[in-house]
């Protein structure tokens, strides 16, 4: 997703059945109230951060779809003049296939253009991380190559490049900002799992200490960094590289294999 000034953010709340959500992760059940407290202060943290937040309804059939980041990838304007783009994703797991037919009709509403990534291809939102006229798209177990060139040829058309990066032997990620984010200025968040690749020889690395891989998923908006609370050796750091920081407790979507970047669709 764009994190290049933002004004607008769209967001599903969880579900009751959010505890029936796919996961890996051996960290328990997620207790659904405490979830709706953490993504109400999330939303919150959006609009301090200036974002006018869209609130979707918990889609009830879909216990994954508070992760609404994965039904669409929006391609901003490439020029003054340019147009944006929503391009709806094919998610990579059958059960969240379903999710992205409201997504599509809402975003239809708001952008001039809408394309989608069609079969056999698949891919996750959480694959694919902007890095300004550049984007990285994550080859994983939920976005195959096929998902990732559609992309990759609909960016060209709107004057991006892109690069692959694949993960698929990383078994502590899931998605590509699992484990990886964009803080502007050539500057890359990474885990050590990808500190060494050469598709990030020529950014800054700010590489997480082992045990904090989880606080790769931040999210840059309007050079405000909202992280997850509990990392505070990463905290200082961005501090010291002059970011402000906004702390955000992710205890139940972590349970789900979800990150900060997941709750919503920036643009």
């Amino acid at each position: 997703m764009s994190e290049r000034n933002p004004t607008r953010a769209l967001v599903r709340a969880p579900g009751r059945n959010l505890a029936s959500g796919l996961r890996s992760a051996n960290l328990g059940a997620p207790h659904y109230l405490l979830a709706l407290e953490q993504h109400a202060a999330y939303c919150e943290a959006l609009e301090r951060c200036g974002l006018t937040v869209t609130h979707l309804p918990a889609a009830e059939q879909y216990p994954d779809s508070t992760f609404v980041e994965d039904t669409a990838v929006i391609i901003r304007p490439h020029s003054p003049t340019g147009r944006h783009c929503a391009v709806i994703t094919r998610p990579g797991a059958d059960s969240r296939k379903g999710e992205t037919a409201s997504i599509e009709q809402i975003l239809a509403q708001t952008f001039e253009e809408t394309r989608a990534i069609l079969a056999p291809g698949t891919l996750d939102g959480g694959d694919i991380c902007e890095a300004d006229d550049h984007f990285f798209i994550g080859i994983s177990r939920r976005t195959n190559e096929q998902g990732a060139a559609q992309l990759a040829e609909f960016l060209i058309s709107f004057g991006y490049s892109s690069s692959f990066v694949d993960i698929r032997n990383m078994e502590r990620i899931l998605h590509l900002k699992s484990g990886m984010a964009y803080l502007g200025n050539k500057r890359l968040v990474v885990t050590g799992d990808f500190a060494g690749l050469p598709q990030f020889a020529d950014y800054e690395l700010v590489r997480l200490n082992p045990g904090d891989e989880y606080a790769a998923n931040c999210v840059l908006i309007n050079n405000t960094v909202l992280i997850t609370a509990g990392f505070p050796v990463f905290e200082s750091t961005l501090k010291s590289l002059g970011y402000q920081t906004l702390q955000i407790d992710m205890s139940e979507f972590q349970k789900l294999d979800g990150g900060l970047s997941c709750l919503s669709l920036r643009w």
